[in-house]
């Protein structure tokens, strides 16, 4: 199989009122750029349509010149594991994955990208926290304000210094972090913690941006899930006091390499 230069991963569990609208908007932007790129459906064992939706679009994505893959988990694993199968099966130069809601238009792609093509960075996400985010339509306040007390918190555990870590809108020079989602223990909310957390702990560079986002209803993430992620919080240094974040040799050496 070939390399693309982007791969673009959508989880998706039980989408199958969403899906096509995103497909859609996904192969349109696409098609309008001159470089190679993938799109994959990563399925989280969903019982609705959502598989027979995906493999509609496979022939339409050919005729535009675009590769569509369906990944399938083995049962109902959650976001986490699901963003690193996809992340996992990639093979684009840069893998991005966005939610399946599209609360971050697929439009933002060009800015995300462009730290990483520059090579000034080798992970950029969107964050709704920032002064200059554009908040179309807010979450509920429960949520906004569970939001704000994770993020404190994630501070105080992690010691990371961004705003907003759980916009699902986030891409990553594939060869210099494939190995961070080898390593990932976190499945749940908390994942995209874990991930940035590796990634600065081994002195990748990471970029939080300011982005275009709206909330749409339909959400997969329970309160209870939510409850959970702040026990994540506590695994993650578990994980990395154990060493458990440690790269192999073979990943330390192509870092080295692709920052000369």
């Amino acid at each position: 199989m070939s390399n693309k230069f982007l791969s673009v991963i959508i989880p998706a569990y039980n989408e199958e009122k969403r899906l096509a609208a995103t497909l859609e908007q996904v192969g349109r932007f696409l098609a309008t750029k001159t470089y190679s790129s993938e799109v994959l459906v990563v399925d989280d064992g969903s019982t609705d349509a959502t598989l027979e939706i995906a493999k509609e679009y496979i022939k339409k994505f050919e005729r535009l010149g675009i590769s569509l893959r369906i990944v399938k988990n083995p049962i109902n694993s959650g976001k986490g594991y699901t963003i690193r199968n996809g992340m996992l099966q990639a093979i684009g130069e840069i893998a991005m994955f966005t939610d399946a809601d599209l609360s971050t238009p697929i439009t933002e792609l060009d800015r995300l990208i462009a730290p990483i093509i520059t090579r000034e960075k080798e992970i950029v996400f969107g964050s709704r926290a920032l002064p200059e985010s554009q908040i179309a339509t807010h979450q509920p306040t429960i949520r906004e304000m569970a939001g704000r007390v994770f993020n404190q918190l994630m501070k105080l555990l992690t010691g990371l210094p961004y705003q907003d870590t759980q916009c699902g809108f986030k891409a990553f020079h594939r060869s210099q972090t494939s190995w961070i989602f080898e390593k990932q223990k976190i499945f749940g909310f908390a994942f995209d913690v874990e991930v940035l957390f590796i990634a600065q702990k081994h002195g990748l560079r990471s970029l939080e941006l300011p982005i275009i986002w709206a909330d749409v209803a339909g959400t997969k993430v329970s309160m209870f899930k939510g409850l959970l992620a702040f026990l994540e919080l506590i695994l993650i240094r578990w994980h990395y006091l154990l060493g458990h974040y440690t790269p192999s040799n073979e990943a330390i050496s192509a870092t080295a390499v692709n920052n000369r």
